[in-house]
């Protein structure tokens, strides 16, 4: 169905266990989708630029979800990420500038680069406790985002990782966070408050470029 901008509405069946690469990427004014409890995995680009599409249920069948999935899905303003869910491809949301908060369950354990990446309307998200790392420009631009909780089990926060998110006055690293990486905080320029632990072994360039207001 890629590029088919007449389609608005579509029933997914219960034969059907996986949405594939670039099922619908690109159907401007799809803005209702069922899918069956039998789905799986939602492909690479499956939803990509489907700017009509304001809600989604996602079954609790679905286990991953793949690069660029919902990618500029510029309508979407909320989602819920089921509990059987493992990963969580790169760019998976980007440019979903109308999401305002999303919460990620425990059972995710890999979040690839740049996920929420020019979310400009995200103000909270809820990270699982299985992740290692807070990876490459996951929350770049994301200037809406106010508050964020590190889990415990995060070990790195990479670079660019929170990048321009310049609402997000304080954030807390836990003590298992042993690195953080060029610019990961750069361009936060609200940020008053940072409590750096004695865990962290390396900070990269330019971490807290531009940070005018931070206290460490």
């Amino acid at each position: 169905f890629s590029g088919c901008t007449g389609l608005t509405s579509i029933s997914i069946p219960s034969s059907v266990t996986c949405i594939s690469k670039f099922a619908f990427y690109e159907c401007a004014n799809l803005s209702n989708i069922s899918l069956s409890n039998d789905v799986t995995s939602i492909g690479d680009c499956a939803f990509y630029g489907c700017t009509s599409l304001m809600s989604i249920t996602l079954p609790d069948s679905v286990t991953s979800i793949g690069e660029f999935a919902f990618g500029v899905c510029t309508g979407l303003t909320n989602i819920a990420i089921p509990n059987n869910v493992t990963s969580i491809g790169a760019k998976a949301f980007a440019g979903c500038n109308s999401l305002k908060s999303i919460m990620i369950p425990d059972s995710v354990t890999s979040i690839g680069e740049k996920t929420f990446g020019g979310c400009a309307s995200l103000t909270n998200s809820i990270l699982p406790n299985n992740v290692a790392s807070i990876n490459n420009e996951m929350f770049l631009d994301c200037n809406s985002l106010s508050s964020i909780k590190i889990p415990d089990c995060v070990t790195s926060i990479k670079w660019c990782a929170f990048k321009n998110c310049t609402s997000l006055s304080s954030i807390m690293i836990p003590d298992s966070v042993t690195s953080i990486g060029a610019e990961a905080f750069a361009g936060c320029n609200s940020l008053t408050n940072i409590s750096i632990p004695d865990s962290v072994t390396s900070i990269g360039k330019k971490s807290f470029s531009g940070c005018a207001n931070l206290k460490i």
